[in-house]
């Protein structure tokens, strides 16, 4: 059975029963930079708000009874809740998610299935992972170059189909379905039990998938490439931001462009080809400041 954060994206609180409260303890970055081990307890409850880390997304944050709930792991069938405060078995608790951080998941991760959608059918262009990073995702394709024409018309296609507000759906088969067969995916975990979950992407798109979704590509808002970087074993890494992550990143962007034409006393974009006179100078600052606008 799928986990209610599952079954519903948008759900923010809910009330369940705790099953089992166990010691545990969770290896944490230290502040010198040493792995240190938190003492408390992992919490399994009948269900669950906050997703377990999983197919390349992170773990929900939250709280259980107002007790911060500091990282949620799958094991099996069941989710281990990792707190530092003891709760009863068979205790009626409420559960709240951290819902920007649940969001911008979500926009990460329905934003990468419509990239991956896209990127195949307009190029043959397949994805062998991805990661979802605090600041920007990764997509990683099986191709050992992607030319800035592709990058641009998958841009431009992907923010189409948002435009269009095409809805995405859920839906759960069974393994021996054959609809399974017309469904994208890189495989199951070892450990996998029960029915197949599927998303949707009308017209678009169907692929296994376990994480949180938007259930419209509105949602999205817009989805910017920031441009790709050399892989490993000969592949591409494609960057890119979706949602209000592309709106914080014109932010720091439009941040720096002021903090530049205060420094140098030039109108805005006019600094580049200035800064490019001041050879050797001028080139290694835009350098790095090529490098570091790559980040965000």
């Amino acid at each position: 059975m799928a986990f209610l954060c599952q079954r519903d994206s948008y759900a923010r609180e809910f009330v369940t029963t705790v099953v089992s409260c166990q010691p545990a303890e969770l290896q944490t970055d230290g502040s010198n930079g040493k792995k240190e081990a938190l003492s408390g307890f992992h919490v399994v409850l009948e269900d669950t708000l906050l997703f377990p880390e999983g197919g390349g997304q992170p773990d929900d944050r939250g709280t259980i009874n107002d007790i911060s709930v500091l990282r949620v792991t799958r094991r099996g069938a069941q989710a281990d809740h990792f707190i530092q405060t003891p709760l009863a078995p068979g205790s009626q608790v409420q559960v709240q998610v951290d819902w920007e951080r649940r969001f911008d998941h979500m926009q990460q991760h329905s934003g990468q299935h419509l990239i991956t959608a896209v990127a195949d059918s307009l190029f043959g262009l397949k994805t062998t992972s991805w990661e979802l990073g605090r600041l920007r995702s990764v997509i990683e394709l099986d191709s050992p170059s992607v030319t800035a024409e592709q990058v641009a018309t998958i841009e431009q296609s992907v923010n189409e189909k948002i435009r269009d507000r095409l809805p995405v759906s859920v839906q759960e088969l069974s393994l021996d379905d054959p609809e399974v067969e017309k469904v994208r995916g890189r495989g199951l975990p070892d450990d996998h039990a029960g029915p197949i979950r599927v998303v949707t992407i009308e017209g678009v798109d169907s692929n296994m998938c376990c994480g949180t979704h938007v259930n419209n590509l509105s949602d999205l808002q817009v989805i910017k490439i920031l441009g790709t970087e050399k892989g490993k074993k000969n592949k591409t890494n494609l960057i890119f931001l979706a949602g209000n992550r592309v709106l914080k990143w014109m932010e720091r962007s439009h941040g720096t462009e002021k903090a530049l034409t205060t420094l140098l006393k030039y109108v805005p974009f006019s600094c580049f080809p200035f800064l490019r006179s001041w050879t050797p100078w001028g080139l290694a600052l835009l350098s790095k400041i090529d490098r570091l606008s790559s980040y965000f």
